[in-house]
């Protein structure tokens, strides 16, 4: 009798974050952001419980980059703080590529000094409301808006991160 194979091919592959660095300031003002935004996307990914394979790419941009893609995606001609675009799914037993996150630099600096937030914790804030939204979370109305910042608090929790929402605060 064999032992069964710990890779069978039903099994679902661990999640894939990258992170490109597309705005150098990031390294100035938060040199492991990198880092903090892989763990953030890794726990939201892993509070879904799909069953599938996925990918998703974590964007440091900057607030040119993001009033790019606001008004050409949204029709709002000014920076955010973060978009999220839903990726698609590929072949048959292919990974399914939930999609991008893109954080605004000069934005999300700028909000987590004026709250008072450490900026670690305000990234990694965003790149879970980001990710939760490729997974399907939506804050549209206000129940679809409270599951939501329950399941952030929840997974901003799980890395030591506060509740932002206990602050009264929104991304």
């Amino acid at each position: 009798m064999r032992a069964a194979s710990a890779a069978s091919p039903t099994a679902k592959a661990p999640p894939r974050v990258a992170v490109m660095r597309l705005s150098s300031a990031w390294r100035g003002t938060l040199p492991r952001a990198a880092t903090l935004a892989r763990r953030a996307a890794l726990a939201a990914l892993d509070s879904a419980e799909n069953g599938r394979s996925v990918e998703v790419c974590l964007v440091l941009a900057d607030d040119a980059c993001l009033r790019r893609l606001n008004r050409a995606y949204r029709g709002i001609d000014k920076p955010t703080n973060v978009l999220a675009f839903g990726g698609y799914d590929k072949a048959p037993g292919a990974r399914a590529a939930p999609g991008d996150v893109v954080l605004a630099h000069e934005t999300v600096t700028g909000e987590a000094r004026a709250g008072g937030i450490a900026l670690a914790d305000h990234v990694s804030h965003l790149v879970v409301h980001g990710v939760l939204h490729l997974l399907g979370h939506g804050h549209e109305r206000p129940a679809e808006a409270r599951r939501m910042q329950r399941a952030e608090a929840a997974i901003l929790a799980g890395l030591g991160v506060a509740d932002p929402y206990r602050r009264g605060r929104r991304p």
